[in-house]
């Protein structure tokens, strides 16, 4: 650790701005929501159960605009807290969203997988 009072700027391992990095995440958002939606819907067509009880009641009682709607729930809570960041740290929002999406994709897709 250095003691000298320097601000050292911390920058990213490849030739990326923030700015740039969470645009790209917020993209990955959006493939992510549509991957869950998507693998989530063929999975309940082909017999299997939603796991999560806050998604399984939302289904149950509305449909595919229940789960729209806890998504669009999450994404707006992650656009209400974005601006409480400092710049430089706001592509974790994006990323936040994506990743526990994109492992239900991969984790809906391999339950495909065992019942076709």
């Amino acid at each position: 650790m250095s003691s000298d009072g320097a601000y050292r700027h911390h920058s990213l391992p490849i030739d990326v701005t923030p700015v740039q990095l969470e645009r790209a995440l917020w993209v990955l958002v959006a493939i992510s929501l549509v991957g869950d939606v998507v693998t989530t819907f063929v999975g309940l067509h082909l017999g299997l159960a939603e796991s999560n009880p806050i998604a399984r009641g939302a289904i149950e009682g509305y449909g595919l605009a229940g789960m729209l709607v806890l998504k669009a729930f999450a994404i707006g809570v992650g656009l209400v807290c974005r601006p409480l960041l400092p710049r430089a740290y706001r592509p974790i929002v994006p990323a936040g969203l994506a990743l526990p999406w994109l492992l239900a994709v991969f984790i809906n897709m391999y339950m495909i997988s065992l019942v076709i």
